[in-house]
């Protein structure tokens, strides 16, 4: 049967139909993405408030320590978000995070500027450990859901994803200054409510979607890190040009704007690419005069030609979808799908997981000591604020080239990922031996150093994680992953750091003939207050270097082969679904 088709369609109806595509496209998806995970980076300003809570309250360092250790424990303890992910909708992870964050936060916010009674210890660390948890929900919602929408090109996401969250301390700082001043507490109340409000509007667009491939993606990935390293480097230049003058309220406010249209700018990139897409479709499904002769066997064939490939992945998928709690001997060749169990109680993760207790443990003790690292040798506030600012740039550096450049690596030179982790350890014990043994502008060289390495560990940490496990539990895993992270920070910072600190404070104290009841902030001053602290953690790190290079020579065989061809197998199937679908709309709009 011949038949002719021509096209009628009202350019107004088009225009909302290409909106609509906009809103629930990949690309719009990700941008998105990227605004919940710079608002996701609130633990990363302890460092910069933290001075108010213990002024406020009377803490002395073991107690800040001790919350900033909840406040850890929050941040990396995931499995719940994880948990949740597996059962209830991307959008009710994302309210749920939402929930937690201004609920925490606007509770801190309330106990240091005195709206409520002085709590107990133990309610500050509750408040702040609900308040950095939450940061799981963002990242489990977003970032997960980004990885499993663009599966061969994890590496570069985890990389642009995390690297938002590492500019996320620098913005706010900027945004801080622009609306509250030169007002600690208040910042406080900005990272309670600005993250929520983000999650709010955009809980609806964050979802998995089928994968597929398109034409422009790997361009598109390097323009959106073009972007946000032009915005590091803003921010950079800001947080060095705020140090040397003092801005007007109105300089601030310049500031903020031009870091909020950088933001938004991979916006125009989302439509542009959401355009190209559709005028394609437009191109076939809409075409002004076709004539087109319809046989029946045609459907018939096409379907045949997708479905036995689709019907053999399924029925190995049915043979392997065994609970998360059996078969925990028999697990799968590496880059397969995991049961949970099955990943936790391998050897690969037990290496993980000791590199990641004295890796990422002794960078998040670096980070939540800043401030009073800062404080001990004698630098004022506003440079404090500096290096907080600094160390959460170059943050996002580590991450952005632990995403990219390590994927290159990896496709060109086939060398294994977690080589690049171990190098990462290597930078972090610089770092602690910069603190150690500090020169005239050694803590800014140490914040560069610590923050470029602790973004490096973060992001390569997540890929492992999911080339080694596979993407069917990755909710739940990517947290699981982070366990270590709360437990070496609870040693290392409440039991280590902070002890010699305040063993130093009180030996300073004793020399001018006071105790500690005389005093309300136990303060040391001096490059000993953190000398044989930081001699630990730098010991730690080459520890974790060690512990890596056994990952590096297990996993070694399994980088030298091609880890993404089951996923490319998976998009040109999806390519064949989608094909025949479109042929189908075609014939019944003719009919």
């Amino acid at each position: 049967m011949v038949v002719s088709t021509t096209n009628n369609g009202g350019s107004g109806c088009g225009c909302c139909r290409f909106v609509f595509q906009v809103i629930n496209g990949r690309w719009f998806m990700m941008f998105a993405s990227f605004l919940i995970m710079a608002g996701a980076g609130a633990t990363y300003l302890f460092g910069v408030y933290s001075k108010d809570i213990k002024a406020t309250l009377g803490y002395d360092q073991s107690t800040l320590n001790l919350m900033s250790t909840f406040k850890d424990l929050g941040a990396n303890v995931g499995v719940l978000s994880g948990l949740l992910a597996e059962v209830t909708p991307t959008w009710f992870v994302l309210l749920v995070g939402a929930v937690m964050n201004f609920a925490g936060y606007f509770m801190i916010w309330c106990a240091v500027t005195k709206k409520i009674p002085t709590p107990q210890v133990w309610h500050m660390c509750a408040y702040i450990c609900i308040g950095a948890n939450s940061q799981n929900f963002a990242n489990t919602g977003s970032l997960v859901t980004c990885v499993k929408n663009f599966p061969e090109s994890r590496g570069i996401m985890l990389g642009l994803m995390k690297g938002f969250v590492g500019l996320s301390g620098a913005v706010f700082t900027q945004l801080y200054y622009a609306i509250y001043g030169n007002d600690s507490k208040s910042l406080i109340l900005l990272i309670g409510w600005l993250p929520a409000a983000i999650s709010l509007v955009f809980v609806y667009n964050i979802r998995i979607m089928k994968i597929s491939r398109h034409p422009n993606e790997s361009k598109v990935f390097y323009e959106y890190l073009t972007i946000s390293v032009i915005l590091a480097f803003l921010l950079m230049g800001l947080t060095i040009a705020q140090k040397k003058v003092r801005f007007p309220r109105l300089g601030y406010a310049l500031s903020a704007v031009v870091v909020c249209v950088m933001m938004f700018l991979p916006l125009a990139i989302a439509i542009r690419e959401e355009y190209y897409t559709w005028k394609h479709r437009k191109q076939i499904t809409t075409p002004t005069s076709i004539i087109v002769e319809v046989t029946p066997p045609t459907e018939t064939v096409s379907k045949s030609e997708i479905e036995p490939e689709c019907t053999e992945t399924e029925i190995v998928k049915k043979n392997q979808e065994d609970s998360c709690c059996t078969n925990i001997c028999k697990r799968p060749k590496r880059g397969q799908d995991y049961t949970i169990l099955q990943a936790l109680t391998s050897a690969d993760m037990l290496l993980l997981f000791v590199a990641t207790f004295c890796g990422l443990g002794c960078s998040l003790t670096a980070v939540d000591n800043l401030g009073q690292i800062g404080e001990s040798l004698g630098y004022p506030q506003l440079t404090i604020s500096t290096f907080v600012s600094l160390l959460s740039i170059w943050n996002y550096f580590g991450r952005v080239f632990a995403g990219f450049v390590s994927e290159k690596i990896l496709l060109k030179y086939k060398v294994p990922r977690p080589s690049i982790m171990a190098f990462a350890l290597l930078l972090s014990a610089v770092g602690d031996l910069l603190i150690a043994f500090p020169f005239s502008g050694s803590v800014y060289v140490a914040s560069l150093v610590l923050g470029f390495s602790y973004g490096a560990q973060l992001t390569l940490l997540f890929t492992i994680v999911s080339e080694l496990f596979g993407l069917k539990y990755y909710s739940t895993l990517f947290n699981c992953s982070q366990l270590a992270s709360p437990l070496g920070s609870y040693i290392l910072n409440v039991r280590v750091v902070g002890k010699l600190y305040d063993r130093e404070a009180l030996k300073q104290l004793a020399a001018k003939g006071l105790t500690r009841s005389m005093v309300k902030e136990l303060i040391c001053i001096g490059k000993q207050c953190y000398r044989l602290s930081f001699l630990i953690l730098a010991a730690a790190n080459f520890f974790a270097f060690f512990v890596t290079l056994i990952l590096v020579a297990r996993t070694r065989k399994y980088y030298s082969g091609d880890i993404y061809k089951r996923f490319r197998d998976e998009m040109e199937a999806n390519e064949k679904e989608m094909a025949l679908k479109q042929a189908q709309e075609i014939q019944e709009v003719k009919k």
